[in-house]
């Protein structure tokens, strides 16, 4: 769980520091990518806690989820259709459905079982 967790905070982190300004013009491409890449590492999260997580599906995943937005809106701007709001209803919902997974499994997770052993004093 740590590997998605740890790339999405160095993102962030980086995202911030860097001061890199996104043009307007840009500004839903790029929310788009930020929200499909936000689906893919909450589906990492979910497949590491199912011990299903594969490192290759995670980063093509990551990756082509996020040019297939970028192109999806791309296209819809060509053809002067809003498809970005398409895009952020599924990959919302996907978002969603990825984290209430997660707190399922975090709430449902066994609790390790302290044993104490006391020695009796005859």
């Amino acid at each position: 769980m740590i590997a998605p967790v740890f790339g999405l905070i160095c993102g962030v982190v980086i995202g911030v520091v860097s001061g890199v300004v996104i043009p307007y013009g840009y500004a839903d491409y790029v929310a788009i990518a930020i929200l499909a890449c936000l689906d893919s590492v909450l589906g990492g999260i979910y497949a590491i806690s199912q011990k299903q997580f594969d490192l290759k599906i995670f980063a093509t995943g990551f990756f082509c989820n996020g040019i297939l937005a970028v192109g999806l809106v791309w296209l819809g701007n060509q053809l002067n259709i809003t498809l970005s709001i398409a895009a952020v209803v599924v990959y919302g919902s996907r978002i969603f459905n990825n984290f209430s997974q997660i707190r399922r499994f975090l709430l449902n997770k066994p609790k390790k079982q302290i044993i104490v052993v006391t020695e009796k004093g005859e």
